[in-house]
């Protein structure tokens, strides 16, 4: 079945993320993982080459594209040159810091903020994980205390993308005790406020080169021209924004799915064993035909919610069911991959086994499973309520 989701300029668009991989990332992304860090080098050049900042306005420096098909290009051809840390680093500033700044800031904040990062010289991370609260963001305890024409921020967050790279970060945290879920608003914290410090870079199981850091604020003073947003709606603006983080983790999901059946369909018709191609034998090729065809129904649905998305008409529940679905599908797709691939699928210098270590946290971050679940049946449940 033919594909409809592209048209001729994101084939076109195709063409320049593919020659920018192969050119800026790939050559290097060995050496990368190795040192647990991606130079910024990489992340200037994506901003000379239009791979970050797509959907800034072109007057704040960006490309002004709101069609989200061209990021699911970038998500797609990342995964196909097996370069996955440096695909969640750019996700996390397209998908998740600029679209808060694009959305919620002020003018002010826009012009002074947005360029760097459609450029590559501010990168942006968002701290909301604390070390005692993570799918619960109401039990976040970082506080902000209003002091004159500055705020202070107190707090530990844990788990943070981009947190040793980042030049802002926008922090939740809890500026009315009293008011529950309406006490907490966003803040954004720069690089070099005193009291803003950063604690270790976390060595994680997968996604080496994807700098992952705890953060700490001690007495931080936040200019309140820092406030993004609306004072108290912090909880509210991130309920907003979930339901593209969590798309765009199921497109990133569907197109490592993909890759990795390519890899392996490619290896099993060229390594033999008991004197015939690995391909050729039924398991083999029932394993392929189930795995094609999940890929490709699910990619149908994430087609769907991309449009959905474009329209202004994706829901936070349609949003959990493409996301819960398509990572398990994933983890799925990969692990029989490696099957495939037997001892050779083990190992490093293969992309299989790159996508293994880097595929897990995917049913984690964003929200887990059973909370996307959970999201998933309330609704269900409300459609019910007398």
């Amino acid at each position: 079945m033919q594909r409809s989701l592209f048209e001729t300029d994101h084939d076109a668009y195709r063409d320049t993320v593919r020659e920018f991989l192969a050119r800026e990332v790939e050559p290097y992304y060995e050496q990368w993982e190795a040192d647990r860090l991606i130079d910024r080098s990489a992340w200037l050049a994506a901003g000379k080459s239009g791979i970050i900042g797509l959907s800034i306005p072109e007057e704040f420096g960006g490309s002004g594209v709101g069609d989200y098909r061209f990021r699911c290009v970038v998500s797609e051809e990342i995964a196909r040159a097996a370069t996955t840390s440096f695909g969640q680093s750019v996700t996390l500033q397209d998908d998740i810091a600029i679209p808060y700044i694009k959305d919620l800031g002020t003018e002010e904040q826009k012009r002074r903020w947005l360029p760097g990062m459609a450029a590559g010289e501010l990168i942006g991370a968002i701290a909301m994980t604390e070390p005692g609260a993570g799918s619960d963001l109401q039990g976040v305890k970082s506080t902000a205390v209003r002091d004159g024409d500055h705020w202070i921020l107190n707090g530990q967050k844990t788990f943070i993308t981009n947190g040793i790279h980042s030049d802002l970060v926008i922090v939740v945290a809890r500026t009315d005790p009293s008011a529950g879920s309406r006490g907490f608003s966003l803040l954004v914290v720069e690089r070099g406020m005193e009291g803003f410090s950063r604690g270790r870079k976390l060595h994680k199981v997968g996604l080496a080169s994807q700098d992952t850091a705890e953060l700490v604020f001690e007495s931080v003073r936040v200019p309140a021209t820092n406030l993004l947003g609306t004072e108290g709606c912090g909880f509210v603006h991130l309920m907003e924004r979930l339901p593209l983080e969590r798309l765009s983790i199921a497109v990133n999901a569907i197109a490592a799915a993909r890759s990795a059946f390519g890899w392996t369909s490619r290896y099993v018709f060229e390594r033999k064993a008991f004197g015939k191609r690995i391909g050729d034998l039924q398991n083999t090729r029932f394993a392929l035909a189930e795995m094609l065809t999940e890929i490709e129904v699910t990619e149908t649905h994430v087609d769907r919610c991309v449009l959905a998305l474009n329209a202004g008409e994706l829901s936070a529940v349609d949003a959990s069911k493409a996301k819960w679905w398509a990572t398990e599908l994933q983890k799925r797709v990969v692990d029989r991959c490696v099957q495939l691939h037997g001892g050779y699928g083990y190992m490093m210098e293969y992309p299989i086994g790159r996508s293994y270590v880097d595929t897990r946290i995917q049913t984690i971050y964003g929200g887990t499973t059973e909370i996307m679940k959970e999201i998933i049946g309330r609704d269900i449940a409300a459609g019910f309520t007398s």
